[in-house]
């Protein structure tokens, strides 16, 4: 039968397409992957510096919201002990105020520092100042503010409001920042709300000059350092310097490779602003960072895609194994059968054949018939015992046989088949050993088999060895045959394999040493096997000595 060698070929060259395939998918991943990652840092340092300013203003906007109307809660009578008291709880919890101006103002009377409006006096009684200094609040009262500005503004403001104000309803909050409230740069001045109620006493006094009467209001200065803010960054991984700058600055290495950011201050420091800046080399480091996963992800997607394709590969190709397997099992077993089969229908033919026959063509005729049903018989018997052995539906049937006689019954039978054939045997140390008869003598016709059939035809010998080895019996079949190629050491005891060569091309179904090692391994033991191509072959059976 002639050997088909490219009928179960592999596509190497679309393994390789799938294999580049993945390859490019996988940098063509990794740079979009990259390129994303670096603009949303990107975008990040341009939009969080909001929550950078949140943080850093947080205490400021405490101050304007909460801390400051704190001075409508005294309705007008803080003094300046009050006031001092007042000022170092200030000093003590937002250490960006540098400086706090009291204003005792008096309404409806008139001092040295007065605003008369809408025929209403409101006058200065007393100025003191307070600042921080030395772990310390310190304070002194002057005899006129050094800014007359802040409070004759703040005055105007009042007494428009007193004189046209709806005392019907609730000012609005645009009324009320709008009249008590006056917010610059740097600084802040606040005077208390006034109620309904003081609003129409106050607007007495306007429309009736006779009424001899006055009112305390308390007004303060908050002369703001901006520097003094404590920037709270919370995106280091962002911003590798924030710095509190005036609006105008602008460094002269912004074209640099630094990146820049900046976003002003609101309120009192709207004449500064937070000033953002990271060397390119700090952003990378951080895109760095922020991509590792991703490409560790991506990694992980592009080796699981591999993994499925390998494992599909190898299904396909353990598919095509065992195809190529039954094929040649069926094609090899269908010639086994077909030799005999034909065989024993021409000699049934010509026993049939209307020709006398003498006595020695009988007995020709009847012993072809005989060889070729006891080659039919041998091999469905070694099928079923082969597969009775992988379902474990026979018994191990121990008897004590005597070695030397065993063995010589194996030697002369196959000598008598095969007068071609040197067979030698040598047993050392062993004479009585409990096995299965049966079992064992189906090994030795296999591998003495085995020996004849794959030998050249001026080399068939075989030497068998036996020993007794600790608590084992060991059986060497040393023949001088073709020998198996290394490759193929491991393929050899497997059901169904065949080496391609032009010794079993005929006459092989790739069963006979799958089934010695399924003997083997039934009854306890181990085969094993030495080979050189073209110097022999070296069969070792190993079974557990019971004597």
């Amino acid at each position: 039968m002639p050997v088909h060698k490219n009928v179960y070929r592999k596509n190497f060259s679309l393994i390789v397409i799938f294999l580049v395939l993945i390859s490019v998918t996988f940098v063509v991943a990794l740079f979009i992957s990259y390129n994303l990652t670096s603009k949303y840092v990107e975008n990040e340092f341009a939009s969080k510096k909001i929550e950078v300013l949140e943080q850093t203003i947080k205490p400021y906007n405490e101050f304007f919201q909460n801390k400051v109307p704190e001075i409508t809660s005294y309705q007008g009578f803080l003094d300046s002990a009050s006031a001092a008291k007042y000022a170092a709880s200030v000093f003590h919890d937002y250490a960006f105020v540098k400086k706090i101006t009291f204003y005792d103002v008096l309404i409806g009377s008139k001092t040295h520092i007065t605003v008369r409006k809408n025929n209403l006096d409101i006058s200065v009684k007393s100025v003191y100042q307070y600042w921080y200094q030395g772990h310390r609040v310190h304070g002194n009262k002057q005899t006129r503010p050094a800014d007359e500005s802040d409070f004759k503004e703040m005055a105007v403001k009042l007494s428009n409001y007193i004189a046209f104000s709806d005392t019907s309803r609730v000012s609005s909050q645009d009324e009320l920042f709008k009249t008590f409230w006056d917010v610059k740069p740097d600084k802040i001045t606040y005077s208390n709300i006034l109620r309904r109620e003081d609003v129409k006493i106050y607007r007495e006094l306007q429309h009736h000059n006779t009424v001899s009467a006055s009112y305390k209001q308390n007004m303060m200065s908050f002369q703001l350092d901006p520097y003094l803010l404590k920037v709270k960054n919370s995106r280091h991984e962002l911003y590798q310097t924030v710095s509190i700058q005036p609006v105008v600055y602008d460094p002269v290495d912004s074209q640099g490779d630094k990146m820049i950011t900046e976003v002003s201050f609101p309120g009192a420091f709207s004449d500064y602003k937070l000033f953002f800046s990271s060397e390119q080399g700090y952003l990378t480091a951080e895109i760095n960072r922020r991509f590792m996963p991703i490409g560790a992800i991506v990694l992980l997607i592009s080796l699981f895609l591999v993994l499925i394709a390998w494992l599909i590969y190898r299904n396909l190709n353990v598919n095509l194994k065992l195809f190529k397997l039954q094929y040649d099992f069926i094609n090899n077993f269908t010639h086994e059968f077909k030799t005999p089969v034909s065989v024993i229908k021409i000699a049934g033919s010509n026993l049939r054949g209307d020709g006398e026959l003498t006595e020695r063509q009988r007995k020709h005729y009847g012993k072809i018939l005989d060889e070729e049903a006891d080659k039919l018989n041998d091999l469905m018997n070694k099928l079923l015992s082969f597969t009775q052995l992988e379902n474990k539906s026979i018994t191990l049937k121990k008897e004590e046989i005597v070695v030397d006689d065993f063995v010589s019954r194996y030697t002369e039978t196959f000598k008598i088949k095969y007068p071609d054939f040197k067979l030698h045997c040598k047993v050392s140390g062993v004479h009585i050993f409990y096995t299965d008869p049966v079992l064992l003598g189906s090994v030795f016709q296999n591998l003495i088999e085995n020996a004849y059939k794959y030998s050249h035809p001026q080399k068939k010998e075989l030497n068998i060895n036996i020993t007794h080895e600790k608590r084992n019996i060991v059986f060497s079949f040393v023949d001088k045959g073709i020998g198996i190629p290394k490759e193929e050491l491991n393929n050899i005891f497997k059901k169904f394999y065949r080496i391609e060569n032009q010794y079993n091309q005929n006459g092989s179904v790739g069963l006979g040493l799958a089934f010695c090692k399924e003997l083997v391994n039934f009854m306890d033991g181990e085969i094993t096997v030495h080979s050189k191509v073209n110097e022999g072959s070296e069969f070792i059976v190993t079974l557990p000595y019971e004597n």
